[in-house]
């Protein structure tokens, strides 16, 4: 019965620090600010091919001329994924349809872009895409910018 009650209460030790490790880790990602929730697909379909395949919910955050982009499941310090302002080029935007309207976030707006030559979906509020936008056009004098 001790040990029973022993291993039970090892499980719930356990389960309570990953779960405070996950919020410690995302804290710690919004620190320095300019983060906002964006679901990614990498590699993403032809348009029409895939349905709500792929897609992995995230935070991704501003960091000079870089959008880093961390997975919520994941305990990783890094990025998972790192995207050059300099490298993207959007190639349009849309709204989920199908299976991607229970895959994503309510109200997401699906921006397809082009990064490095790999075609990728970033799918985040009306409000993050603003942003997001923005801060494409806002790249200095010189760099060559390819927003639809």
């Amino acid at each position: 019965m001790v040990l029973a009650l022993t291993v039970c209460g090892i499980a719930v030790a356990l389960v309570v620090i990953g779960l405070f490790v996950f919020g410690l880790r995302r804290r710690l990602i919004q620190r320095s600010g300019g983060t906002f929730d964006c679901s990614l697909r990498w590699d993403a379909p032809k348009e029409g091919d895939g349905g709500g395949k792929g897609w992995s919910y995230g935070v991704a955050r501003y960091n000079g001329d870089r959008v880093e982009w961390y997975r919520v499941f994941s305990y990783s310090p890094r990025p998972r994924r790192v995207l050059e302002r300099s490298a993207i080029e959007v190639a349009g935007r849309r709204v989920p349809d199908g299976e991607e309207e229970l895959a994503l976030l309510s109200d997401a707006v699906v921006l397809a872009c082009l990064h490095r030559g790999t075609r990728l979906e970033l799918a985040m509020s009306e409000d993050a895409l603003t942003g997001f936008l923005a801060w494409l056009e806002a790249a200095p004098p010189g760099q060559r910018v390819n927003v639809a």
